[in-house]
């Protein structure tokens, strides 16, 4: 499984050139800033659009490296050090620039790989402020023959949330940014009493559907 994980996280790569105690230790250590990244998209709605100011304009747009946004009608717009809870005000800062009185609606999606026992396992882009539990959700919740209790959470094959650190996250709501999760993290559902071997894992890479989770309700 965790060999599956490093290859989908290496394919998302190239798709897309107070208190939250008892956090865990490695988590924070692995990913120590919320910022937005290179491989994270961002849902804007902006009235009067920017190409247009006869009428709003939405747009799911590509960070792209530095990290920046490339909008269309403005040019590249710098989002280093922006964290992903802040990129609504940073924007309309921005677009107050170009654009008289500009409502701006913007969230940051976190593309994440949903593997193993769930319904569909594949690429889903959630909302950074969305819980976990909904991102597994969004690719169909466990099947029958998951193993819930020993879900884990992994970056580059390494352990990020497991055990009942995890389940204490997932039971608190406990949401995207919060866990520090970044793109091309892996969270992995196994199945009971059963591990698939390298073949079987190559296999069902070939056959997983690179989904981009698209909510319909986002303001």
């Amino acid at each position: 499984m965790s060999t599956r994980c490093s290859l989908l996280a290496s394919l998302a790569s190239l798709a897309s050139v107070a208190s939250l105690a008892p956090l865990a230790p490695l988590a924070m250590a692995q990913a120590p800033d919320d910022t937005v990244r290179v491989g994270d998209r961002v849902l804007l709605r902006v009235e009067p659009g920017l190409t247009d100011s006869a009428r709003q304009q939405s747009d799911t747009l590509a960070v792209t490296p530095g990290p920046a946004l490339l909008l269309p009608g403005v040019g590249e717009l710098s989002l280093a050090g922006v964290r992903r809870v802040e990129i609504e005000p940073y924007l309309t800062r921005q677009l107050a620039r170009f654009l008289k009185n500009p409502e701006v609606h913007a969230r940051v999606l976190v593309r994440l790989s949903i593997l193993g026992e769930v319904a569909r396992p594949g690429f889903y882009a959630v909302p950074a402020d969305a819980a976990v539990s909904d991102a597994i959700m969004a690719a169909g919740g466990p099947t029958r023959d998951s193993k819930m209790g020993s879900a884990r959470i992994e970056r580059d094959a390494v352990q990020l949330w497991s055990g009942s650190q995890l389940q204490n996250a997932i039971a608190r709501g406990l949401t995207v940014d919060q866990m520090r999760l970044r793109s091309g993290d892996c969270v992995i559902v196994p199945r009971r009493h059963d591990a698939a071997t390298t073949a079987q894992v190559l296999g069902i890479l070939l056959t997983l559907p690179a989904a981009i989770y698209g909510l319909t309700r986002l303001f």
